[in-house]
């Protein structure tokens, strides 16, 4: 991938698309995904979407009851256990997707966490940086045999204009000096966009591609860790929690980048970019505003794309992907 290549290919969609737009006409049966967080806000309409189309979708869970309970009414898919702050579960859980299937289409990494406290994972890890990025790294590196017996698939990574908010803090990405909880949750969001970035480096002769994508601002369960007075002080909600501001989108609006990630044949034969609006999104000018959209040329750098990996991979231990 090169800066040339992340511009806009003229998609027929745009902001305002749906997830039943994209997915209109489609037919994935046969087709096998694998979708973290796929029991609430856009992981459930992604669940939706893919199985409204033909296809099983397997979808790890840390609250596994919660999650059944969410998607006792979509036929298509199933549920497993798995925390992706804790990296032994990741491990059991991708063991239990490679006894469950033996090749991988479409591998949609929606999953996250925002602005949370400090939190200390694993080793010391800072939270937000583990759940985010080291978990959905080690869970494509476990699952890539499958990911490669596909001849085609997909991983789609659900990252933020977050980005914006800080390159990785290489002097010190755990934080051990001075958290600041907005910093942690873009540097996580930077870290997911240059995984996809070498990920797609690695996997592209073996017909495994990787992107990345802003869903738009949306109002889901992403917000949890954050008050009510917090969200009011950023205009998103009134004072009773109602959404205001017409720049949110709808979950089925946030949803559908990722779909159109998965699903386009105007990605075919490309990857290792970042996305929004069911579009590649352009490079964005230094000092332009996280609201202008575009993706920042520091987390689509592929040498720190392959910095980061290698650094992931000593942390997680996860297997490597042959180079």
């Amino acid at each position: 991938m090169t800066t040339t290549d992340q511009q806009p290919l003229g998609s027929p969609f745009s902001a305002s698309t749906t997830v039943e737009d994209v997915m209109a006409g489609l037919d994935l049966s046969g087709t096998t995904a694998v979708v973290t967080g796929g029991y609430s806000g856009l992981g459930l309409e992604t669940t939706r979407g893919l199985t409204a189309a033909g296809a099983h979708v397997i979808v790890p869970a840390r609250r596994p009851d919660t999650a059944r309970a969410a998607l006792q009414n979509v036929a298509g898919c199933e549920v497993l256990a798995m925390d992706l702050a804790d990296l032994d579960s990741v491990r059991t859980a991708a063991a239990q997707i490679g006894d469950r299937i033996d090749r991988l289409d479409l591998l949609m990494a929606v999953a996250g966490v925002m602005a949370t406290p400090e939190r200390r994972v694993g080793p010391g890890w800072e939270g937000q940086l583990a759940a985010n990025h080291f978990g959905h790294f080690a869970l494509a590196c476990e699952l890539y045999p499958l990911l490669a017996a596909a001849d085609g698939a997909r991983v789609v990574v659900n990252s933020s204009a977050g980005h914006a908010l800080t390159d990785i803090r290489w002097h010190d990405p755990h934080f051990r000096t001075g958290y600041d909880k907005w910093l942690a949750y873009g540097q996580a969001k930077t870290a997911n966009t240059l995984f996809v970035v070498h990920l797609d480096t690695l996997g592209r002769d073996d017909g495994v591609r990787a992107f990345a994508l802003h869903p738009g601002k949306i109002i889901t369960g992403l917000q949890r860790e954050m008050s009510l007075q917090e969200q009011i002080d950023r205009g998103w909600v009134d004072e009773h929690g109602n959404v205001i501001g017409a720049y949110f989108k709808t979950p089925s609006q946030g949803a559908a980048t990722g779909l159109w990630a998965a699903t386009s044949p105007l990605l075919d034969g490309r990857g290792g970019l970042y996305l929004e609006d069911c579009d590649v999104a352009r490079v964005s000018a230094p000092g332009q505003s996280m609201d202008d959209g575009g993706v920042r040329a520091y987390a689509i750098a592929p040498d720190a794309a392959a910095r980061l990996w290698d650094l992931s991979l000593a942390a997680t231990g996860a297997t490597p992907i042959p180079r």
